[in-house]
Parts: C-alpha cells; sequence; structure tokens
C-alpha cells in the first residue's frame, strides 16, 4: 500500500446555505484546488482510499463525511464548534481588516495583516490536527486548506456566523 492512498480525491461543503461572498467563494475554491493537488489523509483503522469529504453542519457541530472514491460511506465524524469559536471570530475580523487593507492601506499595512492573519490560520489548523488526530491523520497543509473549507462553509451559515459573535 502505498502512501498516495491515503489522499482525498473530492472534497465538498454543504452548500444548502445560500449567503455567497465572491472573496469567500475564491479562497473556498483556491483551497479545494490545492487541497486536491496534494493532501495527507488517512482515517483510523481504514484499509486506504483515496476519500470524498464532505463537510456540513450538523446541530452546531462540524460534520465530516467520509466516503472512498466510490462513494461508499466509510465514517462520518462530529467536532463540537466550541473550540474553534474563537479562532473562527478572529479569523473573519482580521480577512475583514485585510479586505478593507487592499482598497486603503499600503502593502506594509497589508503585509502585517496578512502575517496575523496566517498566525491564526497556523493556530486553527493546528487544533483541527489535534480535533482530528483520534480519527483522521492530516498533516499541516492539509488542516490549513481544510480550516478554510470549515471558514467558508460557516460565513455562508448565517446562524453559525452570528453565534461566532
Amino acid at each position: 500500500m502505498t502512501g498516495a492512498e491515503f489522499r482525498l480525491c473530492d472534497v465538498t461543503l454543504d452548500c444548502s446555505f445560500k449567503t455567497r461572498d465572491q472573496r469567500v467563494e475564491r479562497e473556498q475554491a483556491l483551497a479545494v484546488v490545492d487541497l486536491l493537488e496534494t493532501n495527507t489523509f488517512m482515517p483510523v483503522g481504514h484499509d486506504g482510499g483515496p476519500y470524498r469529504l464532505k463537510i456540513a453542519t450538523a446541530d452546531g457541530r462540524l460534520a465530516f463525511h467520509i466516503a472512498d472514491d466510490k462513494r461508499v460511506h466509510v465514517v462520518s465524524h462530529y467536532l463540537s464548534l466550541a473550540p474553534f469559536r474563537r479562532l473562527l471570530k478572529d479569523y473573519t475580523r482580521i480577512c475583514e481588516s485585510y479586505y478593507e487593507a487592499i482598497c486603503r492601506s499600503g502593502p506594509e499595512r497589508l503585509q502585517a495583516i496578512d502575517m496575523g492573519r496566517r498566525g491564526i490560520h497556523d493556530e486553527a489548523a493546528e487544533l483541527l490536527r489535534e480535533r482530528l488526530s483520534a480519527k483522521v491523520d492530516i498533516d499541516k497543509d492539509t488542516a490549513r486548506r481544510l480550516f478554510t473549507l470549515i471558514y467558508a462553509l460557516l460565513a455562508r451559515n448565517v446562524c453559525h456566523q452570528i453565534s461566532l459573535n
């Protein structure tokens, strides 16, 4: 068995929410492309993929629905949003600051904001790795991209967006 079998071949988000923000949509599209290009995704106790992942929300929790490449259900994992709330709130604020600074500020301000954004992104990715570690082994870059998708999912869901405040 090769390491290439422990990877994602498809990633989707629950798109039942109609709120659209072109900036978030662009981040989501880039994260999916990057994620499918390079990722490590190893569900504990499973023989190998590749895998299809659907990320959704259910009862105020994140839901990770994992299937094999033939769409046969492998497992679903649910994570509480509570440990991510502060990071999601901070990430949302810093992304808004970045978008505002693009129009008004010079490159130094953009670089400073981007450094802060990357720091929050790294912290959230590490938390995601920790929370999933007993269920799915992922590398740092995969965790970063998955966090971007979680952010995109929750940015669409007005109810969750409000509860982050």
